[in-house]
């Protein structure tokens, strides 16, 4: 297996397949997730091409672009497969794929330091400037309202009620993305995430401050 070869047609899938996407999951996420893999990788002392590898194929088969998330795997896995990827590798890179998202926070932790790096990666792009807009492109994509005074911040009790969750973005904040920074795997990562986390609680004062006239 020529693993340059493999990265360079994963980033060539992922492209293709996510370059029109306008909810937050575009290429240019995959791109910023793989950079910040590599990163993470390399501090924490990770595989980097298994990191990078799933970085690059991670939201493929992600249900909000695949629409079934089964389906997505499967799909995932036959591309890796016919592109020469290693039985080894092929089952290293579902195990993180199948296992990385929120999905309410009711997920199992990630077994291995390649599936908690990625994981990371993937959580720091829905943090600070970057996860702001990225939380408001989703919404507005969903038709989600921006925000409703009266709504009050739940907690799912599954990952199918988290998907059902028609919750305004501002709610969004506090039912998943203000909770990442506790929830980071590596060191590394839990340094990045403060002051990305800092970032969002000054955006949600000033948000709040606008909204009540204050300002």
């Amino acid at each position: 297996m020529d693993q340059e070869q493999l990265l360079r047609d994963a980033e060539a899938f992922a492209r293709a397949e996510l370059s029109d996407d306008s909810s937050g999951h575009d290429w240019w996420h995959i791109d910023r997730v793989t950079r910040l893999a590599r990163r993470v990788a390399r501090e924490e002392g990770a595989d980097e091409f298994l990191c990078t590898l799933a970085a690059l194929l991670h939201d493929i088969a992600d249900y909000k672009i695949a629409g079934d998330e089964a389906a997505g795997q499967r799909r995932v896995c036959k591309w890796l497969a016919g592109h020469g990827a290693s039985a080894d590798t092929v089952a290293q890179v579902m195990e993180i794929i199948a296992t990385l998202s929120f999905g309410g926070g009711n997920r199992a932790p990630m077994r291995t330091l390649e599936g908690r790096v990625v994981q990371d990666a993937d959580r720091l792009d829905a943090l600070g400037a970057i996860g702001i807009a990225r939380a408001f492109a989703f919404g507005g994509s969903r038709g989600r309202a921006m925000y409703t005074p009266d709504e009050s911040p739940r907690a799912y009790a599954s990952q199918a009620e988290y998907h059902a969750s028609t919750a305004s973005t501002i709610a969004h904040f506090h039912e998943k993305l203000l909770l990442l920074k506790d929830r980071m795997n590596t060191p590394f990562a839990r340094k990045l995430a403060e002051e990305r986390h800092r970032y969002m609680e000054a955006f949600l004062r000033e948000f709040a401050r606008e909204w009540d006239g204050e300002r």
